[in-house]
C-alpha cells in the first residue's frame, strides 16, 4: 500500500490533525456567531454541533491505543472520516445556514476546504505519491456524489461549482506533491542518518575491540620484558647454583646473592609495569611532565646520560596522539634500558605544524632487516601505535652504532 512512518509518529500526527480540526471549527463558529448575532442562532448551533461530532470522534481515536495496535486499519478509517465528514454531513442531515456570505453550496465547499487540506497532509505524509493523487481526485468524486445525490445541484450555479472544484484539485495536487516530495527526502535523510549511526556504532565497537587488542599486546610486551626476563635469568642462576652445590660452597653463596639481587630487581620492574598498566600519568600530569618523569625514571634505572628537549608546556593535540607519543617513548626507552647497553640517551619532541619525536641511543644497535626473536614485540607495538595515530615511525639502526627512532605526524590538525 505504500504506507510509511512509524507508529509513534502516526499518533502525534493524527493528534495534531484532530486539534487543528477542532480549532478551525471553533474559529468558524465564532465567525458565524458574529454574522448571525441578530438572526436564527438555533439553526447555526445545530450546524456546528453536528459538524463537531466527527472531529471529537477523530480526536478520541487518535488518543486511544487502537492506532498503535492496528495502524493499517485505524489510520485509513481516520483519514476517511476527516475526508468524508465535511463533505457528507450537510447533505445527509440537510444542514443549511440562513442566508449570508458563504451559506450557499459553493460557500459550503469553501468552508470544508481547510479540513480536507488536513486530510491531504495526512495522506501525503503517510502514503506514496500515487495514493496522494488518487486522494485528491477521489474527494471530487465524493463531492459530486453528495451534491447530485442530495438535490443540491438544483440550487447551485454549475460554472461556479466546477470552478471551485477545479481550483481545489489543482491546489491539492500542487501542495500534495510538494509535501510528499519533502517527506520522501526527509525519510531518505533519516534512513541515511540511521545507516550512518549503525556504521558509527560498528566502527566504535571495532575500535574498542582494536584498542583492547592493542592494550593486550602492550601488556604482553610489558610482562615479557619484566617477568619473563627476570624468571629466565633466575632459572639460569639457580641451575648454575645447583651445579656448584656439592663442589664450591663459596660460589653457591655468591650465586644465591646474585639470584636475590635479580629477584628484587625483577620484583621492582614487575611492580613498575603493573603500575603502568593500571593507569597512565597523562591524565594527572600532562604530556610534557609525564614524558619527563618517564625518561628520568628510565635513565636512573639504566644509568644513562640524558639529552632531553621537550616543549615548555602541553600543546593542543588530541588525547589519542598524546597517548601514542607517551607509549612509543615508553617502549623505546625501555628497550634502551633493557637491551641497548647504552651510555647516552637523547629524546627530542617538537610540536608545531607537525609533530616530531626523536629517540636516539649509542648502544649496541641491531640489524632491522633481521627478524626479531619470538616474543619481542616492542618495535612492532610502536609501529602499530604510530599507524593508529595517523603518523609514521622510522627506525634506523646498525650493529654497534646505536639506534634512532623517529615518530612524525604531518599537518596541523592533530
Amino acid at each position: 500500500m505504500g504506507v510509511r512512518g512509524d507508529v509513534s509518529d502516526s499518533r502525534r500526527a493524527f493528534q495534531t490533525a484532530a486539534w487543528m480540526w477542532l480549532v478551525y471549527l471553533v474559529c468558524l463558529a465564532v465567525i458565524d456567531w458574529l454574522i448571525y448575532a441578530n438572526g436564527p442562532l438555533q439553526q447555526v448551533v445545530s450546524y456546528h454541533l453536528i459538524n463537531a461530532l466527527p472531529a471529537l470522534l477523530f480526536l478520541a481515536l487518535s488518543r486511544l491505543g487502537w492506532l498503535e495496535k492496528w495502524p493499517g486499519i485505524v489510520a485509513p478509517l481516520m483519514i476517511a472520516l476527516i475526508t468524508a465528514a465535511p463533505i457528507l454531513l450537510n447533505p445527509l442531515f440537510g444542514l443549511r445556514l440562513p442566508p449570508a456570505p458563504l451559506s450557499n453550496v459553493e460557500g459550503m465547499v469553501l468552508r470544508q476546504l481547510p479540513v480536507l487540506f488536513i486530510g491531504l497532509v495526512l495522506v501525503a505524509w503517510r502514503y506514496n505519491l500515487t495514493i496522494m493523487v488518487l486522494y485528491s481526485l477521489g474527494t471530487n468524486v465524493v463531492e459530486f456524489a453528495a451534491v447530485f445525490g442530495s438535490g443540491y445541484f438544483e440550487t447551485i450555479r454549475p460554472s461556479d461549482f466546477y470552478f471551485i472544484i477545479l481550483i481545489r484539485t489543482m491546489c491539492f495536487l500542487v501542495a500534495g506533491i510538494y509535501i510528499n516530495h519533502l517527506i520522501t527526502r526527509l525519510r531518505a535523510q533519516q534512513d541515511s542518518l540511521k545507516s550512518a549511526n549503525n556504521q558509527l556504532a560498528h566502527y566504535a565497537s571495532t575500535l574498542e575491540s582494536l584498542t583492547v587488542s592493542r592494550e593486550r599486546n602492550r601488556m604482553s610486551r610489558e610482562l615479557h620484558d619484566t617477568v619473563v626476563h627476570t624468571l629466565s635469568g633466575l632459572a639460569v642462576q639457580l641451575e648454575t647454583t645447583r651445579a656448584y652445590l656439592d663442589v664450591d660452597s663459596e660460589t653457591v653463596r655468591r650465586l644465591l646473592d646474585q639470584a636475590l639481587v635479580t629477584t628484587r630487581a625483577g620484583l621492582q620492574e614487575t611492580r613498575r609495569a603493573l603500575k603502568a598498566l593500571r593507569a597512565t600519568p597523562l591524565d594527572d600530569l600532562g604530556l610534557v611532565i609525564a614524558l619527563r618523569q618517564l625518561i628520568d625514571t628510565a635513565a636512573d634505572r639504566g644509568k644513562l646520560q640524558l639529552d632531553v628537549s621537550l616543549p615548555d608546556e602541553d600543546a593542543n593535540v588530541s588525547p589519542d596522539v598524546k597517548q601514542s607519543l607517551y607509549r612509543i617513548t615508553q617502549e623505546a626507552v625501555e628497550n634502551v634500558v633493557h637491551h641497548a647497553n647504552a651510555q647516552h640517551l637523547k629524546v627530542q619532541l617538537t610540536i608545531s605544524d607537525s609533530i616530531d619525536l626523536l629517540i636516539q641511543d649509542d648502544g649496541i644497535g641491531f640489524n632491522p632487516a633481521t627478524p626479531l626473536p619470538s616474543g619481542h614485540y616492542g618495535l612492532k607495538g610502536m609501529q602499530e601505535r604510530a599507524q593508529l595515530a595517523g603518523g609514521a615511525l622510522t627506525i634506523h639502526s646498525k650493529t654497534g652504532s646505536g639506534t634512532t627512532i623517529r615518530f612524525t605526524i604531518q599537518g596541523s590538525d592533530q
